[in-house]
């Protein structure tokens, strides 16, 4: 079955340039990271940083609430920018990266607590966003 209603527009979130140069400069250490979502506390990608820093060390709590974190802050700029609840969140859209990769570490942080439910809609709601960004963020673990 066809569905007839319109898809929503994609959602492209506005960019932080200060953020950016920011998270590009600091090191990679957690200090540095957290630095960065210190003074920039709305900048998913700082907290995405942070958490897949975390994940990689085995630090799965600590992942999961950094990831937790990005993922409000993001959700929060994606209503701001007229987002209903739904439609795209094109990976290509750097600004839009940080929470996606938020949602991806949240779903796998989730996974390996044991939260089976979460980590599922955590997986849904990435693909519903953009199936592209599965395989990106994959390939970035």
């Amino acid at each position: 079955m066809q569905n007839l209603l319109p898809e929503p527009p994609a959602i492209l979130l506005p960019a932080d340039d200060a953020a950016v140069t920011a998270l590009a400069q600091a090191p990679p250490t957690p200090t540095g990271l957290a630095g960065v979502a210190a003074a920039f506390p709305a900048y998913s990608a700082a907290w995405g940083a942070l958490a897949s820093r975390a994940l990689r060390a085995g630090e799965t709590v600590a992942a999961y609430a950094y990831a937790r974190v990005g993922y409000h802050r993001g959700l929060d700029q994606l209503r701001r920018a007229g987002w209903k609840g739904h439609g795209p969140v094109p990976w290509a859209h750097e600004p839009n990266q940080g929470f996606l990769r938020c949602l991806y570490v949240l779903g796998r942080a989730a996974a390996a607590i044991g939260e089976v439910d979460e980590a599922a809609r955590c997986s849904q709601f990435l693909h519903e966003c953009d199936p592209l960004a599965v395989g990106a963020l994959a390939d970035l673990s």
